[in-house]
């Protein structure tokens, strides 16, 4: 049995903008004991269905500004908690997190849900896992369309300096200020949105998984993730679906430059949508983008 946290609920109560009623998942193969949290908004028979995967150190939270949107265009919304993040619960030993374990709780939640004719919207780590998802005989038939954010797939390679720098930040502050990282990322948060993304995290104990991300991240060729990241590669190389893919171009990692490799490699990508006053957190100007990748879908298919 995994050791864990679970953050109390009275931390969840009152966000600004988050109204969700919390769905779980508490026996998942290979996660028994363990409680994942989803949000799960929208008709259950939606023509579409959006899967939004966030990234470090954020949680579903991150998608307020977006879901809104797909749900009021008639699609069912599923956005999860990664295991240490959100609600869900918090192995507390940092060797718990490992690529595999991330990337295969998303496949076993998807095959619970049986998830159909997703969209699947990604940023960040969220990118990192879900655009290896297909590489699973039982996920790519569902998948239908992508939108992309301030993300790639890493194989192997830094993504440079800037990257180092914050792998080796959150090394020497392993109780990372989540709240405050997104104040500073975003001016524009209020103090109650900051507080939010803290709301996950009482304190440094509950941490591991934020702690851990940046250290998964596949920077070397032998690490865990690079090799069926170079496999996803070729999947998206002759992928025929429709895609959308937007950035922040403040972001100092996975900015233009990133994005521009991304839509280099899935076929067909248009060029991304560059917002010039967003950075990494790019969903926090969600509703423009979801907006936008929306009427660039029914554009592809009218």
């Amino acid at each position: 049995m995994v050791e864990a946290l679970r953050t109390p609920d009275d931390r969840f109560r009152g966000l600004p903008d988050w109204d969700h009623e919390p769905s779980y998942l508490e026996d998942l193969p290979g996660y028994e004991g363990l409680r994942a949290h989803y949000v799960d908004a929208g008709p259950r028979d939606a023509v579409h269905t959006y899967l939004l995967l966030h990234g470090e150190p954020t949680w579903a939270y991150l998608y307020r500004k977006m879901i809104p949107i797909f749900v009021a265009s008639g699609g069912r919304v599923v956005a999860p908690d990664f295991f240490g993040f959100g609600r869900s619960d918090k192995p507390v030993d940092q060797a718990v997190y490992t690529f595999d374990f991330h990337r295969d709780y998303l496949l076993r939640l998807v095959e619970r849900l049986d998830l159909r004719d997703i969209t699947l919207v990604v940023q960040d780590w969220g990118g990192l896992l879900g655009l290896t998802l297909p590489m699973d005989a039982g996920f790519a038939p569902r998948l239908s369309r992508l939108l992309a954010m301030n993300t790639g797939i890493a194989v192997g390679t830094s993504p440079g300096q800037g990257f180092e720098d914050w792998r080796a930040y959150v090394v020497a502050h392993p109780d990372l200020a989540v709240g405050a990282l997104l104040k500073r990322s975003v001016p524009t948060l209020s103090d109650a949105e900051a507080a939010a993304y803290d709301a996950p995290f009482p304190d440094v104990s509950y941490k591991a998984g934020v702690r851990a991300f940046p250290q998964l991240v596949m920077t070397e060729p032998e690490m865990p993730g690079v090799a069926i990241s170079r496999e996803a590669q070729r999947f998206w190389s002759t992928w025929d679906g429709a895609s959308f893919l937007a950035v922040g171009s403040q972001d100092p990692v996975l900015g233009v430059a990133a994005m521009e490799r991304l839509r280099r490699t899935v076929r067909g990508a248009p060029a991304p949508m560059v917002l010039t006053d967003a950075g990494h957190f790019v969903q926090e100007r969600g509703d423009v983008v979801a907006r936008a990748a929306l009427a660039a879908f029914a554009q592809d298919n009218p």
